[in-house]
């Protein structure tokens, strides 16, 4: 919840941020004569409200409670489905709730040890609670990012600028009448499939280590790795500053760990619990090298900062040293005609203007060129400054990690308390220490408290974490999570308030309100040492449950019989068709009315256990199904039923293990020796593309072609393939030249050549044999063709020997077929003797 609240504060700030610059671009347009289409007026969509309690998600529940139905009533694919839909209303995370469901199924021993899960999302944390499930086949599919995707201007609605950068230019015609002019760039979707198994394997391999004075597990191994991750960042922790994942944190953390592990005498954790001794020498191993980190860490800034200003000087160097302007400005190919370009009503007027502009300055003619700020500019172009300022404003880092005394000055200034109050920094530790079991322990056995979260905006040292093995690292139990309307309060700015109750949003702006500062109209965001806003950290106070519901509960009473069902925590509803082997079971508990939870079948149900209870707003038989969206008809003769369903329960206390199940079989293993092997320069191996290592992909254009035409021997073979004949199946009708006179055709494709000589490629230029083109020259392929149809401009007496002027050779008297090709190779009769054309 302390995430979902920054990145809704800074949505809204960053949206009220863009609307004001927008209007501030759209008046100087305006102001300077610039062309824009009238403003709509229309209502901003604010996307804080996909958050569950508000109405939009509210509504999002019902379509697709409505999208089941239709599938199971009309998609053949879906006939033996069975759909568990848990909506925003039932409280946890989508991928968390998923995994519980997993861990709990594990359990029953119904359960196919063989079972595959396929997990559709982008975020990485899918990754780790895929591993965490320690079931051998499982899948991740994840769309694929491609970045700086083309967005239209918020202004002139058209591509290729931002709307800093709008000049408010008439929009050029797209299409011959315009007719694309509403087409918007795009391209199908692409996913990437990442199966867990290779992962595992790749782990396997990485964190296999000899002589250990204890049994090697990868499973273990693996759930250590997982908890190592949590260092370098995730959504309740900050990142250690000394680890940053883009720096190679975690392969510093399994060099240290494989180092250490021998001395711990275990691993590091077991089912989701934390051994802090043993944690304790891994963080203390990587708090010596600390200093070291910073400072390399600076090096390497240095250096890119300094190839960025070479590059930026290079550039300019490169630039002419003046840039014309006016009707002389470059343009784009094709971009001549188009309504911003000018036309020279007197050219040789222009040319003279420009020879005298270092002269004299130049007056203002109809085809003087214009400045951004609309004062008329020369028409030869404005002379470039001969410096400019090649480095860019870099954020004050009043830290300095690098220097002597990095510690003192990262808790004045990141916490505002003396590094030598040794008590706070005592505090810090703990309560992150207390994050990592909380984390490792939402992973792997679901969450152990609805009330924990850290407490600050910043993580300590590695070097700090001395003395955590008698820390406590327990959690108070039998919490409860917010409901949907109390997390909208605590989430939400001030600015989205009009998604809660008129009374409930009267707290958040109301100078008079307990917790008015929950909700600052303006907040500090702290770089960090990053370049961006987006990459820093949001500096917003911590929400107060105790407070927050405090207050809550004077407002209580206003909500409408509408809000308070909005305000309810939510169940899972299972969905079945109606060939599907559950719905006569259902549908039976529906006409006997049975009011307690009854025991799912599991062998009705690909072994699923869990509970069933009767669903008041249940999708039933021969029920109208009512479309949520005016465009969508409403499903009259559905067959598709639906019931509340809970998974099974255990008690408080229960540990799921974290191993793999008796009966599992693991895929068959996929790398071979050849993927560990690393490159000649020490690079980490990359998937081989083709079957030559080596080769890179190359792609001649028509001007290569044409250098080929002119520098290769006429007379060469084309390598081992040189000699073969097209398929005569393949080819029907004249694609190919004729072959020369005296040729006889090729009986079989390579007959000479011995089986081992067809992978070692073609033999060199200086080895090739060299044909007459009198006496059994080779066929023209495309390739030759080519080669000769380039040449043919400077050899045009090349087969004046066998043709005439035309170059061809001579047809035949008989009409059996040219000279060359075979007979079967007509597919279609000739034409009368008598005919329109003359074949003689």
């Amino acid at each position: 919840m302390n995430q979902q609240r920054s990145r809704r504060f800074r949505a809204s700030k960053e949206g009220m941020e863009a609307a004001v610059e927008k209007q501030r671009v759209r008046e100087e347009i305006l102001a300077k004569g610039g062309f824009l289409p009238p403003e709509e007026i229309k209502e901003r969509f604010d996307s804080n409200c996909i958050t569950p309690g508000t109405e939009f998600m509210d509504n999002l529940a019902k379509c697709l409670r409505y999208y089941i139905a239709d599938r199971l009533n009309n998609d053949p694919g879906w006939k033996n489905l069975t759909v568990i839909l848990s909506d925003a209303s039932a409280p946890g995370e989508g991928e968390h709730k998923i995994m519980d469901y997993i861990r709990r199924q594990r359990a029953q021993p119904n359960h196919d040890p063989n079972t595959h899960h396929c997990l559709c999302g982008a975020d990485a944390d899918l990754i780790m609670l895929g591993l965490a499930t320690h079931e051998p086949n499982f899948t991740i599919i994840r769309e694929e990012f491609k970045p700086n995707k083309p967005k239209p201007c918020g202004l002139c609605n058209q591509f290729g600028h931002e709307v800093k950068d709008c000049e408010g230019l008439p929009r050029e015609k797209k299409g011959k009448h315009d007719e694309l002019a509403d087409s918007l760039p795009c391209a199908e979707g692409e996913f990437i499939f990442l199966r867990l198994n290779v992962l595992r394997e790749y782990l396997e391999r990485e964190l296999t280590m000899a002589s250990l004075p204890f049994t090697f597990d990868v499973e273990r191994s693996i759930d250590d790795w997982v908890f190592m991750c949590f260092f370098v960042g995730n959504d309740f922790l900050p990142h250690l500053p000394s680890l940053e994942i883009r720096e190679g944190a975690i392969d510093r953390l399994v060099n240290i760990y494989k180092n250490v592990v021998h001395k711990t005498g275990g691993y590091l954790t077991e089912s989701g619990y934390v051994n802090l001794q043993r944690v304790q020498m891994i963080m203390l191993a990587v708090g010596e090298v600390e200093d070291s980190i910073f400072k390399k860490r600076k090096d390497d800034e240095d250096s890119f900062r300094r190839r960025q200003k070479e590059k930026r000087k290079r550039m300019k160097r490169d630039q002419p040293a003046f840039s014309p302007g006016g009707i002389l400005t470059p343009h784009a190919l094709g971009s001549r005609n188009s309504p911003g370009s000018q036309v020279a009503s007197n050219p040789r007027q222009a040319a003279y203007e420009m020879r005298m502009q270092n002269n004299s300055s130049p007056s203002i003619s109809p085809n003087t060129s214009f400045t951004s700020d609309g004062s008329p500019s020369p028409i030869g172009g404005i002379k470039r400054k001969a410096e400019d300022s090649d480095s860019e404003p870099e954020p004050e880092d009043n830290v300095r990690l690098w220097e002597a005394g990095w510690k003192q000055r990262y808790y004045k200034n990141k916490f505002d308390v003396d590094a030598a109050d040794e008590k706070f920094r005592r505090k810090v530790v703990q309560s992150y220490v207390e994050g990592l079991c909380w984390v490792l322990r939402y992973y792997y056995q679901g969450c152990a408290s609805w009330k924990w979260y850290y407490p600050f905006h910043y993580a300590p040292f590695a070097s700090d974490f001395e003395g955590i093995a008698d820390m406590p690292s327990d959690f108070e139990k039998g919490t409860k999570p917010f409901k949907p309307l109390e997390q909208l309060m605590g989430v939400f700015p001030a600015a989205s308030g009009n998604f809660l109750p008129p009374s409930w949003r009267k707290l958040m702006s109301d100078p008079d309100s307990s917790i008015i500062d929950f909700y600052p109209e303006d907040f500090a965001i702290d770089l960090n040492g990053k370049k961006y806003a987006w990459q820093g950290v949001a500096l917003l106070p911590f929400v107060d449950e105790r407070r927050l519901r405090a207050a809550l509960e004077e407002v209580y009473p206003d909500l409408t019989p509408e809000e308070t069902k909005r305000n309810s925590l939510g169940v899972d509803v299972l969905f079945v068709g109606k060939h599907h082997p559950l719905h006569d079971f259902i549908l039976e508990l529906y006409q006997t009315g049975s009011t307690e939870p009854v025991d799912v079948p599991p062998e009705l149900c690909h072994g699923i256990q869990g509970k069933f209870s009767l669903d008041e707003e249940a999708v039933l038989p021969d029920q109208i199904v009512c479309s949520p969206v005016p465009m969508l008809r409403d499903l009259t003769q559905n067959t598709a039923i639906s019931i509340n369903f809970k998974d099974p329960q255990f008690a408080e206390d229960y540990i799921f293990k974290a191993v793999m199940l008796p009966g599992a079989r693991k895929p068959a293993p996929v790398l071979k020796p050849s993927d560990w092997e690393k490159s000649s320069n020490g690079r980490q191996w990359k998937p081989q593309l083709g079957f030559n290592r080596d080769r890179r992909p190359v792609h001649l254009d028509q001007a290569a072609f044409r250098t080929l035409g002119h520098v290769m021997p006429r007379g060469s073979g084309a390598g081992i393939y040189g000699n073969a004949a097209p398929p005569p199946a393949t080819y029907q009708g004249n694609l190919y030249r004729p072959l020369l006179r005296g040729q006889a055709q090729i009986p079989k494709l390579m007959s000479n050549m011995r089986p081992q000589d067809s992978w070692r490629g073609p033999p060199p230029l200086f080895q090739q044999q060299r044909f007459d083109r009198g006496v059994g020259a080779e066929p023209l392929l495309p390739w030759n063709r080519m080669l000769q149809t380039q040449n043919a401009a400077f050899q045009p007496n090349q087969y004046q020997m066998l043709a005439g002027p035309g170059g061809y050779p001579p047809r035949r008297d008989d009409r059996g077929g040219r000279q060359g090709y075979p007979r079967e190779g007509r597919k279609y009769p000739l034409p009368p003797p008598s005919g329109r054309y003359s074949w003689n």
